[in-house]
């Protein structure tokens, strides 16, 4: 099966200082819906596990924390934080540590917190999650005009050079974040994987701005070996404790916190929280190793990508992997040419429906890189990731998908009809026994390394 050139990911993925929205084509068949509350890049072992759900306080210590947590907020937040229990998200354990959300809200309350963040309002803001996960946003923040001078000074590391100051105020009143596919994962970290979400949340506040997990090695490579050079090779921080498990540490890059905490004083409607900015730094962090910048929203360039924009495919696939441990393989369904425009589809249509569907069947949420032409690069192929998180068929016959966009300005899902979105998606995220009933796979990191390294020779 053919391979998408190294180049032509870059070409579709580049998104620095490019704003990219879900919809480039007017006349596009979105609208919004009505909110309720090929190759594989890595593996995990599970893509589900066991979780506790229950919608009543069982224990004197269950009882204890709400009662605390309700009598800190007020009615608006106390009313979600009661929507949260009986929808059975309060109690979920589904956590690296088996806590629960409960126990997670209950430490943002009582234990200390960043010294710039405020422990009521994070938790307004996680109660925000739990009532309507579509509040999670990639729209970036401003910078107040008390805090430029400075956050400019860390940009330019304090050069006087009046160009250099120029260019750091024309981006910070200009910027548009790339960090799409990180805003998709964090998604789909809350809403399949609830309570470790808010335990990373806790985490992330902490005065140490991090947070510890435990991962199977299985769930990068079916080779240790592999999976350890994985590991390494994304310069992620880790410690091993034998050949099956090693513990990871994840962190945000060092100025996330400083947006994190004009956030929490400064923050204006729709954009990023003080969770979301903390949040998407940790798996930009992660996929560009430890290479992002949140102030400038810019990742160095490595061994897979020449761009400093969002994350490319695989990159994405490794976040998901290590935060989420779930069986996920990378699938591409276009081909683009060398020039950055769409040359054919490696399957039909109706095949690749079909997958998503299916794996909509088992459960899960879809991440998916869509594409269309840029008018304003040569009509290459610019890109964008959502997620897709439903599936139905209208009156009229048409199907469609149910969607989640982090840049659509839009705190609710939207929906895409099938005619519309499915020429346009460049690859999914999907489980490996889906995505390899019709191909044997190779892990699409090694061909990216291979593909650059045949470029080095080259030229």
């Amino acid at each position: 099966m053919a391979s998408v050139d190294l180049q032509n990911i870059n070409n579709v993925y580049y998104t620095g200082g490019v704003k990219l929205k879900a919809q480039p084509d007017k006349n596009a068949p979105v609208s919004s819906a009505v909110s309720n509350e090929n190759k594989t890049s890595f593996k995990a072992s599970a893509y589900t596990s066991a979780v506790t759900v229950r919608t009543s306080l069982a224990t004197k210590d269950e009882r204890k924390k709400y009662e605390e947590l309700s009598n800190e907020l007020h009615l608006n937040y106390r009313k979600k934080l009661e929507f949260a229990l009986k929808s059975g998200l309060l109690l979920k354990n589904n956590s690296n540590d088996k806590s629960t959300v409960l126990d997670n809200l209950y430490k943002i309350l009582k234990e200390e917190r960043d010294p710039g963040l405020d422990n009521i309002k994070i938790l307004e803001e996680c109660l925000d999650i739990l009532a309507n996960p579509y509040v999670i946003t990639q729209t970036c923040e401003d910078i107040p005009d008390q805090y430029k001078r400075q956050v400019i000074g860390l940009i330019t590391n304090l050069s006087e050079d009046p160009k250099k100051i120029a260019e750091a105020k024309w981006e910070l009143d200009n910027m548009h974040t790339g960090t799409c596919p990180a805003a998709s994962i964090e998604f789909d970290l809350a809403t399949k994987h609830t309570a470790e979400f808010f335990r990373m949340v806790e985490g992330l506040t902490s005065p140490k701005n991090e947070v510890v997990k435990t991962i199977k090695m299985d769930s990068l490579s079916e080779k240790s070996s592999e999976a350890i050079w994985l590991l390494n090779k994304f310069k992620t921080p880790y410690m091993m404790h034998n050949f099956d498990n090693a513990t990871v540490l994840l962190k945000p890059d060092k100025d996330a916190i400083i947006r994190a905490r004009i956030q929490n004083h400064h923050r204006d409607p729709g954009e990023r929280s003080m969770i979301d900015v903390l949040m998407q730094s940790t798996l930009m962090q992660l996929g560009s190793q430890q290479t992002y910048n949140s102030l400038t929203d810019k990742r160095a360039p490595n061994a897979w990508t020449q761009e400093d924009g969002g994350l490319i495919d695989f990159e994405k696939t490794y976040v998901e992997s290590v935060v989420e441990d779930k069986n996920t393989t990378s699938v591409i369904y276009q081909i683009v040419d060398e020039n950055g425009r769409l040359k054919g589809y490696e399957k039909d249509f109706g095949t690749i429906k079909k997958e998503l569907l299916d794996t909509l069947k088992m459960g899960h949420n879809i991440i998916i890189g869509y594409t269309w032409p840029d008018p304003e690069n040569d009509n290459k192929l610019a890109g964008h990731e959502i997620t897709i998180v439903g599936y139905k068929v209208n009156p009229d016959g048409k199907g469609v998908f149910i969607c989640q966009d982090s840049d659509d300005d839009v705190a609710a899902p939207i929906e895409m009809t099938e005619e519309y979105l499915l020429p346009k998606i460049h690859h999914a995220g999907l489980p490996d026994s889906i995505a390899s009933k019709d191909f044997e796979y190779e892990d699409s990191w090694k061909i990216g390394l291979d593909e650059f390294q045949n470029m080095r020779k080259s030229a």
